[in-house]
């Protein structure tokens, strides 16, 4: 069954995971029924200064305001079956534990986990205070799953892309799609 996921892309640092997983979602549109994409104002300016570009406007999703509470996911009758928060403030990540659906962002999180669906946060800041840990508690223990931007090194990345790219492909995996990507074998 093909699958209907929502990406979210919060002000942290860490656009070049957003950047490479709609790039991956792109090349895997055969597995997709539907990609959904929200941005924060943040998210917009924190990606045009970190990959000096504005590519956000240039994918082929369907765009949301982060105020459109009309937006299809922001119900559980749409059934999205995923959504993912790339990067995920700690701001966001603090809103979704707290049950404040404040914008699109927030709501379409608590609707995934309400509905029993798959939530996959991709927390990008360090050191992490005990509030933030707490808050992945609460989210973990709802269901959610937090899936920090850390990436490997296993695979001898050579570019920032390449070790980008490792936390993309685990998030690909989380959203169980099928993927080529570098497998441990062992040593």
């Amino acid at each position: 069954m093909k699958k209907k996921i929502v990406v979210a892309v919060t002000g942290a640092s860490g656009s070049i995971y957003a950047k490479l997983l709609l790039d991956k979602l792109q090349q895997l549109q055969a597995q997709i029924a539907e990609v959904a994409v929200v941005m924060s104002d943040n998210a917009k300016l924190v990606w045009e200064f970190e990959l000096d570009d504005v590519s956000h406007d240039n994918y082929p999703f369907k765009t949301y305001d982060k105020k459109d509470f009309m937006a299809p996911f922001a119900s559980g009758s749409a059934r999205f079956d995923t959504m993912v928060i790339v990067p995920c403030s700690m701001g966001a990540l603090g809103r979704i534990a707290s049950g404040v659906s404040d914008d699109l962002i927030s709501r379409a999180a608590d609707v995934i986990l309400k509905e029993r669906r798959k939530l996959i946060l991709v927390a990008r800041d360090t050191p992490l205070n005990l509030i933030h840990i707490r808050n992945m508690q609460t989210v973990t223990e709802a269901g959610g799953i937090i899936c920090p931007a850390i990436p490997s090194y296993y695979s001898k990345p050579k570019t920032i892309e390449e070790l980008a790219m490792t936390v993309v492909n685990r998030v690909i995996d989380l959203i169980g799609l099928e993927n080529e990507s570098y497998r441990w074998e062992g040593m």
